[in-house]
């Protein structure tokens, strides 16, 4: 046999493998390789820069500008020091919280029953559930204001039926601006719940039940330790979109429920104070992010379990 031609193969091909004749990555190539695998998302990334990040740096800088026109943090000593952006920012979080606490109450047993369901009926429920959402939030409030004032339906078949000699007072306070709020925000928080529960194995109840364990206990023990992820999402949604609510308390508080997005819309209306205004909304933004991360630490914690 003749002896293999090593006339045609590079230099040091016999002495060193292939990947040392190649030549040095540059720093243009290394920083290519990077940046090609995001070109798909640069479209959404540059949507997102420019109608939130540059919004929110606008925002702060537009907080830090005083009432002689120079940079200034009067706006926040003023939030620190007044009582009342205290009591508005108690109220806000207040209201959010209760809101929350409802939908946990009511919706957690409902989306335990819808997810137990077959797969038609329950798109039909949650069809139902998602209906209410084509409806504007305004005229939502207004038909529970029909509902609750003291010439509104409740009122009115209880004195006709006896069990009440005046008109119970529950309009235009909080009780009624926590009731217009979950029924707007209870379908928001049964979806994520739903989505967590049907993705639950069923069998885990049985081989409970198969255990010895009521359906009550299978239920507290291992059913809603796995939907606790899905209940904490839709918990922080609720509670992050409902601290910006405005129809629904300025309607169903009747003034009596001041939030932080009425003393906002006061500021620029009345005032005109655009740094006033700026720098509650950078507080609420700060308190928002820092509630985000505190959920995503408390998933994390859960899951690691």
């Amino acid at each position: 046999m003749t002896a293999p031609r090593t006339d045609r193969l590079p230099a040091g091909a016999l002495n060193h493998p292939a990947a040392a004749d190649e030549a040095p990555e540059s720093p243009l190539q290394r920083l290519a390789r990077r940046l090609i695998p995001a070109l798909p998302v640069a479209p959404g990334l540059a949507i997102v820069l420019v109608l939130v990040v540059v919004p929110c740096l606008w925002l702060v800088w537009l907080s830090l500008i005083g009432t002689a026109g120079g940079f200034s943090p009067e706006n926040y000593q003023r939030i620190a020091a007044q009582v009342s952006y205290r009591r508005i920012f108690l109220t806000t979080f207040s209201v959010s919280l209760q809101t929350v606490l409802c939908c946990i109450v009511f919706g957690v047993p409902l989306a335990a029953f819808i997810a137990g369901l077959s797969a038609r009926r329950a798109a039909l429920f949650v069809g139902a559930i998602l209906f209410p959402l084509w409806t504007s939030l305004l005229v939502r409030a207004y038909a529970w204001l029909v509902i609750l004032q003291r010439n509104g339906l409740i009122n009115t078949w209880l004195m006709q039926a006896g069990l009440i000699d005046e008109p119970l007072p529950i309009a235009f306070n909080g009780f009624a601006t926590v009731l217009g709020m979950t029924h707007i925000m209870l379908p928001v928080f049964l979806l994520p719940v739903i989505g967590a529960m049907r993705g639950i194995d069923p069998g885990l109840m049985r081989a409970a039940a198969s255990m010895g364990a009521s359906r009550t206990r299978a239920f507290r023990r291992v059913f809603l330790p796995l939907a606790v992820p899905g209940i904490v999402a839709g918990a922080v949604l609720v509670f992050v979109m409902s601290l910006g609510f405005y129809v629904t308390p300025a309607i169903l508080g009747g003034g009596n429920v001041q939030v932080i997005s009425m003393r906002i819309a006061r500021s620029l209306s009345t005032y005109s104070n655009f740094g006033a205004a700026a720098a509650v909304g950078v507080v609420l933004l700060v308190a928002t992010f820092a509630l985000m991360a505190a959920s995503l630490a408390f998933r994390r914690l859960w899951q690691a379990k």
